[in-house]
């Protein structure tokens, strides 16, 4: 079964990293959430209660960024990652967050960690 739910590029502020300057002016963050799980039900009765409730995925990503502190990208994926798995019966979750303006001593695009975790369904 392929069957996923994406949210792509949620656009977030938060205060993270390892330098003290990063949690003192805060930057944007980018996150991607690829949910894995039977849409079949859902999809067949068209009844959002047998499904999940994007709404409730962004209001998850979106607190831990904006209310949570950490210092690696690692640690803002893993707690979303998570979350999310906590909340909503999935097969596999993969979390992407990026740091567009990243201060590595040269130009890039951004830096991004990925994480997949597996779930109970």
């Amino acid at each position: 079964m392929s069957d996923k739910i994406v949210l792509k590029n949620m656009v977030f502020y938060g205060y993270h990293g390892a330098f003290d300057a990063e949690k003192e002016l805060g930057q944007k963050f980018e996150v991607d959430v690829e949910m894995y799980t039977d849409l079949s039900r859902p999809a067949k009765a068209d009844d959002l209660e047998l499904g999940i409730n994007y709404v409730d995925v962004y209001t998850i990503v979106k607190d831990i960024v904006e209310e949570r502190e950490f210092d690696l990208l690692e640690a803002i994926a893993e707690a979303i990652a998570q979350e999310i798995l906590s909340a909503h019966d999935l097969r596999e979750i993969t979390v992407r967050v990026r740091k567009p303006h990243a201060a590595l001593g040269g130009p890039v695009d951004y830096v991004e960690v990925e994480v997949t975790r597996r779930g109970r369904a």
